[in-house]
């Protein structure tokens, strides 16, 4: 059965830098395409960055040069490098596993940015 679990969220000031950790069950995480993903109070969850098996990458354009998506083979782990962190990137951070139809979930971190 996949299992995604996430780590590493907390309490940050505004420019300051997270990392977040998902770990992935060896079954799945070299042939699907890692996420995260992020839900706000009121609103949707929104895509923040994806990374592909075979290493490419695609981010929101409001972390673009802030937040790095990485994956680690050999760990079946995937990080979210966060820096110059402002109160918008406030959220419950979700990572998602991808593959054609088939989808798995963590169960989320939650990410607060505040002085």
């Amino acid at each position: 059965q996949a299992q995604l679990v996430e780590s590493g969220g907390g309490l940050v000031q505004p420019g300051g830098s997270l990392r977040l950790s998902c770990a992935a069950s060896r079954s799945i995480f070299n042939r699907y395409t890692m996420g995260w993903y992020r839900q706000a109070p009121g609103k949707q969850r929104d895509l923040v960055a994806t990374i592909t098996s075979g290493g490419s990458t695609n981010y929101a354009d409001s972390v673009k040069g802030r937040f790095t998506i990485i994956r680690d083979n050999a760990k079946n782990t995937m990080y979210l490098q966060m820096n110059s962190l402002k109160p918008e990137d406030t959220a419950v951070y979700y990572c998602k596993a991808t593959m054609g139809l088939s989808s798995y979930w963590g169960q989320g971190t939650q990410v607060t940015v505040s002085s």
